[in-house]
């Protein structure tokens, strides 16, 4: 009896470790399949936004990055947006203290997990 629950307790260990593992290496666009969805409505906004108005929105002007689609939250906005004088920008998912983060960078036109490479004006 103590012999079949201690290999079904080593099973379940086994089974969790390997899960775990499987979840780890899957590619950013499963695992974050929905930040990047959502993100990529966002992007194409600021782009059409980029093309009207020949610049980007500030990263403060709270209503017109509201009416792109981004959401505000207690901590600012999500996902973080930032741009610099070039016309790049870079949208960040920031989910704890410490990166990488999940970005997308308008120079490299895709998703990663990276830092930050683009710092808000003021901060």
């Amino acid at each position: 009896m103590i012999k079949k629950i201690l290999l079904a307790l080593l099973g379940i260990l086994i089974l969790g470790t390997v899960s775990l593992t499987v979840y780890w290496n899957l590619p950013i666009e499963i695992t974050r399949h929905s930040d990047i969805e959502y993100g990529n409505k966002l992007v194409l906004n600021l782009e059409n936004y980029q093309k009207k108005h020949k610049n980007l929105p500030r990263y403060d002007d709270w209503n017109t990055l509201h009416q792109l689609g981004f959401k505000q939250h207690d901590l600012g906005l999500s996902p973080d947006y930032a741009a610099d004088s070039t016309g790049s920008y870079e949208l960040v998912y920031i989910d704890g203290f410490d990166g990488p983060y999940l970005i997308y960078n308008s120079r490299e036109k895709k998703w990663s997990i990276d830092f930050p490479k683009i710092i808000k004006k003021g901060q």
